[in-house]
């Protein structure tokens, strides 16, 4: 018996600023979306270009505030090719919340709260 992991859901307040902060800040792409026929609920799955492992992003329309996210200890971490341009894209949209240079990574901070880790090839 083997297993994959497939995907991590983050619930999100504004399902169109959240998408368009993955992909501006990851250059991850909205490779599907579904939406309950009464409007309850929106899920835009989004990917890099390979496409092994998806973020699922959910609006929930009977939720309007803010989500607690307690400690923020959950992360989901990306490694880039160009730790210098990442690094200076996420200054530019003031999304960097964390670094630790001791480490060689920070982290970024997405609409709604959730922590991004950014770490260099290895």
């Amino acid at each position: 018996m083997t297993f994959k992991i497939a995907h991590t859901n983050f619930n999100v307040a504004d399902i169109d600023k959240s998408v368009a902060f993955y992909k501006k800040a990851l250059g991850l792409k909205e490779v599907r979306r579904r939406a309950a026929a009464d409007g309850r609920y929106v899920i835009c799955f989004m990917a890099d270009e390979k496409a092994e492992y998806l973020l699922e992003l959910t609006q929930l329309k009977d939720h309007p505030q803010k989500y607690d996210l307690g400690e923020n200890e959950l992360h989901v971490a990306f490694v880039t090719d160009d730790y210098g341009a990442a690094h200076r894209l996420h200054k530019e949209m003031g999304c960097v919340c964390y670094e630790n240079e001791e480490m060689g990574l920070y982290f970024i901070e997405d609409p709604d709260g959730y922590w991004l880790e950014i770490l260099p090839p290895r």
